[in-house]
């Protein structure tokens, strides 16, 4: 089991297989009542959570938003857009098969968004990432990851796992971040800059 801290640094993953980073959210668009509070809350909010693979610095491919399976080989799979927030869990979950990714792949940076126009973490709640050792199929938890409150960003970089030989470690970024929403260039820009 590995244990996974902003502070404490990369986590060594030796021993895990396959590794999972799931996003949640409450759907809400803030306290507003009455008829438009309840339809903000029935659409919620569409956050998004995006794998960056790099190679160097370079990004070649991505899981999420129209992409599930960008390898084609199931070694980064993307759950599904989750548009509203409504739903108990995870609402949209990567999940790393580190040994089929291709050796040209030397990290990947986990991104949340709110991408689309229109979105934004301020009308979303209680926002949290959790990362799962999924070895064998199971789901145990290492990390919880919360991000601020008070950013008024649209991004946070949740994760970078990094290839060190032929091994891989994981650290915990949460930093947040302005993305041009829509604009998947900036989103990779923001990728790589972490």
């Amino acid at each position: 089991m590995i244990t996974l801290t902003k502070e404490g640094g990369p986590a060594d993953l030796d021993g895990v297989t396959h590794l999972s980073i799931g996003v949640s959210w409450d759907p809400t668009a803030g306290s507003s009542g009455g008829v438009l509070g309840k339809l903000r809350r029935k659409t919620g909010t569409d956050l998004d959570l995006i794998a960056v693979a790099l190679q160097g610095g370079d990004p070649v491919r991505l899981a999420g938003l129209d992409s599930l399976d960008p390898m084609g080989n199931g070694s980064l799979l993307h759950s599904g857009d989750n548009q509203t927030g409504h739903g108990d869990g995870d609402d949209e979950t990567v999940t790393v098969e580190f040994a089929r990714l291709p050796d040209v792949i030397t990290s990947i940076v986990f991104v949340a968004a709110a991408y689309k126009k229109g979105s934004s973490f301020q009308k979303a709640r209680n926002i949290s990432f959790k990362v799962y050792d999924a070895t064998g199929g199971s789901s145990e938890q290492v990390a919880d990851i919360w991000p601020s409150l008070l950013s008024q960003d649209n991004g946070c970089a949740v994760a970078k796992a990094v290839r060190v030989g032929g091994s891989w470690k994981l650290e915990v970024v949460n930093e947040t971040g302005r993305i041009k929403q829509g604009d998947e260039h900036a989103l990779m820009r923001f990728a790589v800059s972490k």
